[in-house]
């Protein structure tokens, strides 16, 4: 699966604007981008990343 066809999501802390980023399961790990732009690029990156992302980002942590 590519970045083209895949299944977008965003979260639904959102409140429905589109300022914000979109996840998708993708061949080789997780698909991230711009939800205001979806087609102005992809970045994929390993499932273990994106896990250690999300974690960082639910605990609050904002200097990696």
């Amino acid at each position: 699966m590519t970045g083209a066809d895949a299944r977008w999501r965003k979260s639904s802390r959102s409140g429905g604007s589109n300022q914000c980023v979109e996840c998708a399961v993708v061949s080789g790990g997780r698909a991230v981008r711009d939800s205001k732009a979806p087609t102005a690029g992809t970045l994929v990156v390993p499932v273990a990343a994106f896990a250690r992302l999300v974690e960082t980002v639910k605990a609050g942590v904002r200097d990696v």
